[in-house]
């Protein structure tokens, strides 16, 4: 298989704390210094959330303004896609830095059972969200927890809400969500197949099943995210000591199945986005 394959680093989340593993960048200088190395390891996309002084989720677009600065300017080229997620947000708080125009956005087009709460995505702060991302010409990343998830972004799809080719990506392993499970993620590779000919799609495995759904996913032919948002081990008893030992670990996988680790250009191919923004040198 000669396809190149993207590497999505997810660097920080909105969850992990550094009582969980002090690797866990928090603050945008750590969050820019950590997203560097991962860059240089062979990450292609970072998919950012941002954080308070005392490391609880922020919505704050000043933060997510800083972070974006440092990434351009130290990654040059690297895809910046920053999160939506309900964690870091109510309502309209949520999107409020799709103005600065990244270059994607996490998108969930449907609601679902966390751990200990409901993560609740509205039909209307859906419209609302898909409908800020067009207008910034913003890609978005279609996160999918449950196969209906997948269904919907095949009706945004169809009906104009999500412009161009989407992007799937598998969440699987969430508690209370739809687990690891080899057949339900064949499945869901068949039908982004049937509903989205040829359309790029991604993995992301939580947890321990982090490197089962990178395997997965690169032996399948699709994309893998990796970072310390979603697991924080090497093993079962090594901590990851950065987010480019992560990233660094998916590119042994990808060498295991002969696959190219895509360039930031090559990604930006695949994806179909605009050219990376130039930054003062």
């Amino acid at each position: 298989m000669s396809d190149p394959c993207i590497i999505c680093v997810a660097i920080t989340g909105s969850v992990p704390t550094k009582a969980d593993n002090p690797a866990v960048p928090i603050t945008v200088s750590e969050q820019v210094e950590s997203t560097q190395e991962a860059f240089e390891a062979g990450a292609a996309i970072c998919h950012a959330h941002v954080r308070n002084d005392d490391q609880t989720p922020s919505s704050d677009p000043e933060k997510f303004a800083r972070l974006k600065e440092g990434l351009e300017k130290h990654c040059p080229g690297m895809i910046i896609q920053l999160s939506t997620g309900g964690r870091s947000g109510a309502g309209k708080a949520r999107g409020g830095m799709l103005g600065l125009r990244p270059d994607m956005a996490s998108l969930s087009v449907g609601s679902n059972n966390f751990p200990t709460r409901v993560y609740e995505n509205s039909p209307d702060l859906v419209d609302w969200l898909a409908s800020e991302m067009r207008a910034n010409d913003v890609k978005p990343e279609v996160e999918a927890f449950d196969l209906s998830h997948i269904f919907m972004a095949a009706q945004m799809h169809r009906e104009g809400r999500i412009r161009d080719v989407p992007y799937v990506q598998f969440v699987m392993g969430v508690k209370n969500a739809m687990p690891a499970d080899r057949e339900v993620f064949d499945f869901y590779v068949q039908t982004v197949a049937r509903l989205f000919p040829g359309a790029p799609w991604c993995a992301a495995g939580i947890g321990a099943n982090q490197i089962e759904l990178n395997k997965w996913a690169v032996a399948a032919g699709g994309h893998v995210r990796t970072g310390l948002e979603d697991n924080m081990r090497l093993d079962r008893a090594t901590l990851a000591p950065s987010n480019a030992a992560l990233v660094r670990r998916a590119v042994e996988i990808c060498h295991q199945h002969e696959r190219p680790v895509a360039s930031v250009t090559q990604a930006r191919a695949i994806l179909g986005l605009r050219p990376a923004a130039k930054t003062a040198a």
